[in-house]
């Protein structure tokens, strides 16, 4: 049994001169940063994002191992989409923490940069969470796209439904 699995894991205080507070800092195109130094070992910098979680009590952004867990900034978003794949007519995303989903065109939204966002991890604990496409994410939308007739834009069609893709 990991200690994550004790109804009281987040509520435990933080070890002796330690604190629940870290400098680690996952910036807007989903890169890690600990003490303003980019986290550049691969294996490490992979298990950062498969340990992102909200804290049940506040919930803000944890890094979690089941074993111990620290406060983390987020500066756009918890996850990121860095590739769409094409199964069976569906959008499949690919989240930077290796996961896989199908994409809910309902969720989409755009910045005024014509950044895609949407909503992943809905059946999560302490889901839904933000994500943002990458470019090349976003490039790989090319087949479930359809030009809309009636408003004179664009459409996302997967099997899940149809959405208007937001004007930047």
């Amino acid at each position: 049994m990991k200690p994550s699995e004790h109804p009281e894991f987040f509520r435990f205080p933080a070890p002796e001169g330690r604190s629940r507070e870290s400098t680690i800092r996952l910036d807007h195109e989903g890169r890690f940063f600990h003490d303003e130094v980019a986290v550049e070992h691969p294996k490490l910098r992979d298990a950062f994002h498969t340990w992102i979680a909200r804290h049940p009590d506040d919930g803000r952004y944890i890094l979690t191992n089941g074993y111990d867990w620290t406060y983390f900034v987020v500066d756009d978003v918890p996850y990121f989409v860095r590739s769409v794949r094409v199964d069976d007519g569906d959008a499949i995303l690919v989240l930077s923490d290796g996961t896989e989903e199908a994409l809910d065109p309902a969720t989409i939204t755009a910045n005024e940069r014509g950044e895609l966002y949407l909503k992943v991890k809905a059946t999560a604990k302490g889901g839904p969470f933000d994500a943002k496409m990458t470019r090349f994410a976003q490039g790989q939308l090319g087949p479930f796209l359809e030009p809309d007739g009636a408003s004179g834009g664009v459409a996302l069609v997967t099997k899940r439904g149809r959405a208007m893709i937001p004007a930047a």
